[in-house]
């Protein structure tokens, strides 16, 4: 074999690796299942899938600049009626199942103005993430969550947003 035969086949070698290894799914990516806006903050939801089976399900709030959100851990009616958690929640309709805790990208702070049990994030995205198990049935595509959360500045609140279902595509796993 002459050196051009060789270095010929090399290259076919090397370009056919690169094409296999571009156009497989990438891994441990979240897959993004739903996104939408409303009363000022932005929400996207991820699936996170790993071949372990550690499935999470990942719900990112961004408010507009200079609002806030509430703590998960605040009652659903907020504290002496201020203020909504905010929250990613499982339908009673769910095919998912949860197999953990919520948990928080950020943790809340004490604010500095009463009632101090009304814990607040600060200002910016919080991401909430909560594991997972995906049933493994045909009819796991079509599934829904719900979402929680209200929106402050310092001198007002907009509406909150409770118990918004949101129907989800869940694609099979691959």
């Amino acid at each position: 074999m002459t050196f051009k035969n060789s270095f010929r086949i090399i290259v076919l070698i090397v370009a056919a690796a690169f094409v296999v290894s571009s156009c497989s799914e990438k891994k441990n990516e979240p897959l993004l299942l739903e996104t939408f806006t409303k009363n000022s903050v932005s929400v996207s939801i991820y699936l996170n899938r790993t071949q372990d089976g550690q499935d999470t399900l990942i719900a990112t709030f961004v408010p507009q600049e200079g609002l806030h959100l509430y703590s998960k851990d605040i009652p659903r009616s907020g504290v002496e009626g201020l203020g909504r958690p905010t929250l990613l929640e499982l339908t009673q309709n769910s095919q998912m199942k949860a197999a953990g805790s919520l948990i928080e990208s950020v943790p809340a702070q004490v604010p500095d103005f009463e009632p101090k049990d009304l814990l607040v994030y600060p200002s910016g995205s919080v991401t909430l993430t909560l594991p997972v198990t995906l049933q493994s049935s045909a009819d796991q595509a079509n599934d829904e969550i719900s979402i929680t959360y209200m929106a402050c500045s310092d001198v007002g609140c907009k509406a909150p947003v409770v118990g918004q279902v949101i129907s989800l595509y869940i694609p099979p796993a691959q």
